[in-house]
C-alpha cells in the first residue's frame, strides 16, 4: 500500500509518498515538488493548475483565477458557486479538481492518505472547524481514497523533525502558513518515534486564522492601497473613502467580487465625492483592467523580497498608473506589530498547556512558507533565548511528515 500524505496548503501544496526507507515528496510541476495552491478555470476549456494558471492569468487569457482555496473550508464560500464567463462552478468543485490534479501524480492510484490541516481552520467556532475537516475528507473519499484520516499539520513537521534526531528532546514546532499560524510542543526522539501512540508526546498544541496572505493584504493596506484611495478624504474632508472596496481588493479569494458592474458604477459615483479624483481614477483603471490579483501578487513579492532587503520597490504604475514607492521593510515590521502580538500570545499560551518554561524548550522547528520573515524568526529566538533554531523544508516539511506518519498508521 502506498503510504501517502497531502499537504493541501493555502499558498501551496504537496504530495508525500514514504516506504522504509524514507519519505520524499513528488514532483507536481516539473522538477518542482511544490504547486501554487491556484486554479485558473478558463472561460472555455478546462481549469489549469499552478504556475500554469498564473501564467494564464498573466497573459490575460479569459477566465478566471482562483487562489487561497483553503480559505474557502469553514466559510459559507465553500457552499457557493462562483461565476466563469456563462457558467457558474461550485468553490467545493474547484477544490475537488484541484486535489484531483495533486493527485493524479500517485503512481498507484489513491489508496490511503493521511491529510495535512490546521489547528483550527476556523478560530473560536468548533462546528465550523469540525465541517471543514469533513468537507475536506468528502472530497477526498470522493477522489478515490479508501482511507482518510486527519493530522495537525505542525505534528506532522515534528514528525519530519523527527526521523533526524539522535536524541530525545523537547520541541516547540512554530509553523507558519499561508493561512494560519500553528504552535505545537512535542516530545520527540529515536526510540519515541517507534510508539504505536504518541498522544502523551504532545504537550500543547494551539493556532491561529494568521498567516502569510494576512501579512500579504496588511502590506497592501498599509503601503500599495492609499495610492488607490484607501482612507481618503470625501467631501471636502468630511468623510473617508469606504473601506470594504480595498479590503476585497487586499484579500485573494475576495478580488472577484470587484469585477461587476455594480461596483464600477459606485466607484464612478464616488468619483464626484473624494477630494482626490486621481486617486480613485487609479483605481478605477486597476479594477476596469482585471488587475487586482496582478497586484496582490506584485505585494506578496515584495513581501518575499523584504527578507533579505532592508527595501524594495512596489511597482504600482504598469497596473494603474500610480507611482512605485519604496517599502522599507522597517515600516512593514511596525504593520505587523498586531499579528506579531497574536503570535506571540500564541506561543505563550502552548507553553502554558505544556507546563513549561522557556528554558525547558531545547529546540524551536520553524516551518512554512512565511518563516522566512526575520521578524518572525526574531520573535521565537527572543521569546526561547536558550533554544536551538532549525529550519526544515519550508515548503515541504509538512507534506514529508505527513507521508512519515502515513507509514506509521497504514503499515
Amino acid at each position: 500500500m502506498q503510504h501517502c500524505g497531502i499537504d493541501f496548503g493555502t499558498s501551496n501544496s504537496t504530495l508525500g509518498l514514504a516506504d522504509a526507507t524514507g519519505a520524499r515528496l513528488l514532483p507536481l510541476e516539473g522538477d518542482s515538488p511544490t504547486l501554487p495552491s491556484a486554479v485558473f478555470w478558463a472561460e472555455d476549456g478546462p481549469p489549469q493548475f499552478g504556475q500554469a494558471a498564473i501564467a494564464a492569468y498573466l497573459d490575460h487569457e479569459e477566465g478566471r483565477l482562483m487562489r487561497a482555496l483553503k480559505s474557502t473550508l469553514g466559510s459559507g464560500l465553500i457552499h457557493e458557486r462562483t461565476r466563469v464567463g456563462n457558467r457558474t462552478v461550485a468553490f467545493r468543485e474547484v477544490l475537488g479538481r484541484f486535489l484531483a490534479h495533486l493527485t493524479a501524480r500517485l503512481p498507484d492510484g489513491p489508496e490511503a492518505v493521511v491529510m495535512g490541516r490546521p489547528v483550527h481552520f476556523v478560530d473560536d467556532d468548533a462546528g465550523l472547524d469540525a465541517q471543514a475537516e469533513a468537507t475536506l475528507g468528502e472530497i477526498a473519499r470522493d477522489l478515490g481514497f479508501r482511507e482518510v484520516s486527519f493530522q495537525f499539520e505542525p505534528i506532522a513537521a515534528a514528525r519530519d523533525h523527527e526521523s533526524r534526531c539522535t536524541a530525545e528532546e523537547l520541541v516547540l514546532i512554530f509553523d507558519i502558513g499561508g493561512g494560519t499560524s500553528d504552535v505545537s510542543l512535542v516530545r520527540v526522539g529515536p526510540d519515541r518515534a517507534r510508539r504505536a501512540e504518541r498522544a502523551d508526546d504532545i504537550l500543547g498544541n494551539d493556532g491561529i486564522r494568521l498567516g502569510g496572505t494576512d501579512f500579504d493584504r496588511m502590506l497592501s493596506l498599509a503601503e500599495a492601497l492609499p495610492h488607490l484611495g484607501f482612507g481618503a478624504a470625501t467631501k471636502g474632508g468630511a468623510g473617508t473613502m469606504p473601506r470594504h472596496y480595498f479590503l476585497d481588493l487586499a484579500t485573494w479569494h475576495r478580488i472577484n467580487q470587484l469585477y461587476s458592474r455594480s461596483t464600477m458604477t459606485d466607484l464612478k459615483a464616488l468619483r464626484h465625492e473624494i477630494d482626490n479624483p486621481e486617486l480613485i481614477d487609479r483605481l478605477i483603471r486597476l479594477i476596469d483592467a482585471r488587475q487586482g490579483h496582478a497586484l496582490a501578487m506584485e505585494v506578496e513579492r515584495v513581501k518575499i523580497a523584504l527578507s533579505d532587503a532592508e527595501a524594495e520597490r512596489l511597482l504600482l504604475r504598469p497596473l494603474c498608473g500610480a507611482p512605485n514607492p519604496v517599502v522599507r521593510r522597517e515600516a512593514f515590521e511596525q504593520t505587523l506589530a498586531p499579528a506579531l502580538t497574536r503570535l506571540r500570545d500564541l506561543i505563550t499560551r502552548v507553553l502554558a498547556q505544556g507546563g513549561v518554561t522557556p528554558a525547558e524548550v531545547g529546540t524551536v522547528f520553524v516551518t512554512g512558507g512565511s518563516s522566512r520573515l526575520p521578524l518572525l524568526r526574531r520573535l521565537v529566538q527572543d521569546m526561547l533565548p536558550q533554544a536551538q533554531l532549525h529550519s526544515g523544508d519550508d515548503f515541504g516539511a509538512v507534506g514529508l511528515g505527513l507521508a512519515l506518519e502515513a507509514r506509521h498508521r497504514y503499515a
